[in-house]
């Protein structure tokens, strides 16, 4: 089904576009992030034999048992990489976890001296090593898709169009594997417990390849959930917090939610692997010049992204 308020584009008319291609494609991405903060992205740099074999390795790691599982959660990484067990993250003002488990994937450093305490070695599986080897394949596709579109977001903003390339290469994003795990007893969970409370992300962009089922929803401006559903092999992108804060309100970091399925599917498991592009830590996210004028007056004090990234994992309980 065709979302009718979410704008569908083709990157490759940004990447390989002509002049009139790409300043269509950056005003449409533009306008897109200022009006529902959400697009959908075809031509995005994954096969659909590699998202396909994605979510095969995703499942096989959460059909591991519990126990094993577990060994690979590491508290004090706050969940920034390996494994996150149910009930630990919640939305930032809900009182009842979330109804999932995840792993994260952070940065491959190669041979650059970053801080091991931003950014943490990974956590490889020894028992499935193929999901080692293709979640650090989709992260680095993914990586290079999101710098593609910050460079259009960039030129929407009549800044250069390698404003954000320092800040973003080599930047703490992470890739999260998440399952929404079956609830066999619905009677049995809080009346309030969701997969997926509502919230706002925290990075520059987020982008979702698929998911194994519908539950995804959007809060419009006439406050209204509004349900999303990517096309084919499209990926789902929306704005995060830091880029909200960075453009002082011009581009929209959307609400958003993951609802329960009908109470006779509830017993299903649902997938779901987004990308949140996030800068370095010493980025700073004062608001751009060029966002702030007498009709919309500074909305933000001054933050790095390292700053601001800490105080939001202690909102949402991983820290």
């Amino acid at each position: 089904m065709e979302n009718t308020i979410i704008h569908r584009l083709d990157l490759l008319d940004y990447t390989q576009g002509n002049a009139e291609q790409r300043k269509q494609f950056s005003d449409a991405i533009g306008h897109a992030f200022n009006e529902t903060g959400f697009v959908t992205i075809r031509n995005h740099g994954l096969s659909k034999a590699l998202i396909n074999e994605l979510y095969q390795e995703v499942k096989a790691l959460f059909d591991l048992p519990e126990a094993l599982k577990k060994k690979y959660e590491i508290m004090e990484l706050a969940g920034q990489r390996g494994y996150t067990s149910k009930g630990r993250e919640k939305a930032k003002d809900a009182n009842t976890p979330d109804l999932k488990e995840f792993w994260q994937v952070g940065q491959f450093l190669s041979g650059d001296n970053l801080p091991t305490e931003v950014y943490p070695d990974n956590i490889l599986i020894t028992e499935n090593p193929n999901f080692n080897r293709i979640t650090k394949e989709v992260y680095q596709k993914l990586e290079k898709a999101g710098a593609e579109l910050l460079k259009a977001i960039a030129v929407y903003l009549n800044l250069p169009e390698n404003y954000f390339e320092n800040d973003i290469t080599n930047g703490n994003s992470i890739l999260r594997a998440i399952h929404y795990f079956p609830i066999e007893n619905p009677d049995a969970v809080p009346a309030d417990a969701v997969r997926a409370g509502a919230h706002e992300d925290i990075n520059l962009i987020t982008l979702l390849i698929g998911a194994s089922a519908d539950g995804l929803e959007i809060l419009t401006r006439d406050n209204k959930w509004y349900p999303v559903t990517a096309i084919e092999d499209d990926i789902v992108v929306n704005v995060g917090d830091m880029l909200q804060r960075l453009t002082n309100n011009k581009l929209k970091s959307t609400t958003h939610r993951v609802v329960n399925p009908p109470r006779e599917l509830m017993k299903n498991s649902r997938y779901s692997v987004p990308f949140f592009l996030h800068p370095k830590s010493e980025m700073d996210l004062s608001c751009l010049a060029n966002c702030v004028d007498a009709d919309n007056p500074k909305q933000y004090t001054d933050i790095t992204a390292g700053a601001y990234l800490d105080e939001r994992l202690r909102e949402i309980g991983l820290k």
